[in-house]
């Protein structure tokens, strides 16, 4: 009996190569502290948050408390784009989803 040796042929796969992110910039001003700034919300997945405009009184990893001539709002950052009325720039809330302490060490290690 006799035994033949046969040989694999691999296929060969094409490497697949990782899309490099492309990775949004945030403004300077934005890696800094926010509180005390005014905001606009320009969109918002909230229908009730659109056009609202106040101060930033708190932020945490997830919303703003911005204090409106109506009282206090909670807006949720992500879904939503703001309008930093002194700065003039718009900025997506989803670059924001950083606790305000982390945010500096995070995003600034881009700079």
């Amino acid at each position: 009996m006799s035994f033949m040796l046969v040989e694999k042929i691999e296929k060969t796969r094409p490497v697949a190569r990782r899309k490099q992110a492309t990775r949004a910039k945030i403004p300077l001003f934005a890696l800094g502290e926010l509180i005390g700034r005014r905001v606009r919300v320009e969109k918002s997945s909230c229908k009730g948050a659109r056009g609202i405009e106040g101060t930033v009184l708190d932020e945490t990893l997830n919303t703003f408390v911005l204090a409106t001539p109506r009282g206090r709002k909670r807006i949720p950052k992500k879904g939503a784009v703001f309008l930093f009325v002194e700065e003039g720039e718009m900025v997506s809330g989803s670059l924001l989803l950083h606790r305000p302490e982390d945010r500096t060490k995070k995003l600034g290690r881009n700079w």
